[in-house]
């Protein structure tokens, strides 16, 4: 399995617009963050969890050292724009037919009401083929490959984390109902996010990322959606367990 960190950054990216902190005004390029979203290839397939609006942008860089012209299938955490602005964008994958896109019932009813002209009966030529997959708390397939869900809350509202093979990518959330944690067991690879070093009302910060990493106990764990507010990346990631590892955009493991 293959991990590429398409974005790592919070809903309003680094740098954020008009600030000139010393994590936005950086000149390491691993503080420069798109939003939040990951490519996982397994077993020639390639599955992209979330299509922020920089989709397009970190479709064209990846291209760039690795091309592909196919996706095998799309999760979606929950429906927040910086998780679905993106979709439109996803015509590029669309032309050799439908691209089938996995989601809770909220999430679906939220994407045809943004998308209406993508579910339309009579569609014009161009835009995205898409098919919205519903699905429940409970394993699935996408082509062949099992993927268990992870509920997750982020702040009072539940979305998905997802669990493939011994990987698991959790992000958005700020707590874990306490049953679920059964299903992160024996894991390889850990994604989660830390927002800041802050409390926030619906998003872990460090501290708390740091304890579920320690209950869960991957063998590498690494800390995702991330805001200007966490800090340079080459001094934070001196301060964390030897195990736990600040992902950046394009990083592939």
């Amino acid at each position: 399995m293959k991990i590429r960190f398409l974005g790592t950054g919070t809903s309003t990216g680094n740098p954020e617009i008009g600030c000139r902190c010393e994590v936005c005004t950086s000149s390491d390029s691993r503080d420069w963050r798109f939003r939040t979203s990951a490519l996982v290839e397994i077993e020639g397939k390639r599955i992209l969890i979330d299509c922020g609006p920089d989709f397009r942008m970190q479709m064209l860089k990846t291209l760039e050292t690795d091309y592909f012209t196919e996706l095998t299938g799309v999760l979606l955490t929950h429906e927040h724009y910086d998780h679905v602005g993106g979709l439109d964008d996803l015509r590029a994958f669309c032309r050799k037919g439908a691209l089938p896109v996995y989601a809770e019932d909220y999430v679906a009813k939220a994407i045809r009401s943004r998308l209406s002209y993508v579910f339309e009966k009579n569609k014009y030529p161009g835009i995205p083929n898409l098919t919205l997959i519903p699905i429940k708390n409970q394993p699935f397939f996408v082509s062949g490959i099992q993927i268990i869900p992870i509920r997750l809350m982020h702040g009072n509202l539940p979305i998905f984390g997802y669990r493939i093979g011994d990987c698991a990518y959790l992000t958005d959330l700020k707590t874990i109902p306490e049953e679920e944690f059964e299903k992160l067991q024996d894991l390889d690879v850990l994604v989660i996010n830390a927002l800041r070093i802050k409390e926030h009302i619906a998003h872990q910060n460090l501290q708390q990322a740091l304890q579920n990493i320690e209950r869960i106990n991957p063998r590498r764990a690494y800390l995702t959606h991330l805001s200007h507010h966490f800090g340079l990346h080459s001094f934070s990631e001196r301060n964390l367990p030897e195990n736990v590892f600040i992902a950046y955009d394009g990083l592939v493991i």
